[in-house]
């Protein structure tokens, strides 16, 4: 008998099963362990001595510290990890909505052809004048001059 079936022999398909239970289980409570490390990290009402102490807990005694800390703070687990996913969501739309303003302090292009295509129908810039203005607008290429003003043809 070959060393493969003799291994198909000894382990049944009742030990493989057994086994992964006890892999995924295993697996699970390390995900476990780094989440509370990173809750125990992410509480600001915490202080450093109190981090300390969960933290040595949760390394020294592994499975009772996930244990005690789950039952003694798990409901604030939940409740810092929404708060946090809340901030990450304004920062997120605050970044989307400064970024498509232009920036602070900055014009969008859209407000930039708007005061050309007024300036144009004002007759203070030609048409050839309006056709480079935006061609650089649209480009993303900053204007020749610093004031961001389009040269006209009266000098003005």
């Amino acid at each position: 008998m070959s060393a493969q079936t003799y291994l198909a022999y000894d382990y049944p398909l009742l030990s493989a099963f057994w086994t992964m239970l006890w892999l995924f289980l295993w697996i699970m409570w390390l995900v476990l362990l780094f989440r509370i490390i990173v809750d125990i990290f992410r509480d600001d009402s915490m202080g450093g001595w109190a981090k300390a102490g969960w933290l040595a807990l949760c390394i020294v005694v592994p499975f009772l510290g996930v244990l005690v800390y789950v039952i003694a703070r798990g409901k604030g687990m939940g409740q810092r990890e929404i708060a946090q996913a809340r901030d990450q969501q304004k920062a997120f739309e605050s970044y989307i909505r400064q970024t498509a303003q232009g920036g602070p302090g900055q014009t969008s292009s859209v407000d930039e052809l708007a005061k050309l295509s007024e300036m144009k129908s004002r007759g203070d810039i030609s048409d050839e004048e309006f056709r480079k203005a935006k061609a650089l607008v649209l480009s993303d290429y900053p204007p020749a001059e610093s004031s961001g003003s389009v040269p006209t043809a009266h000098g003005r």
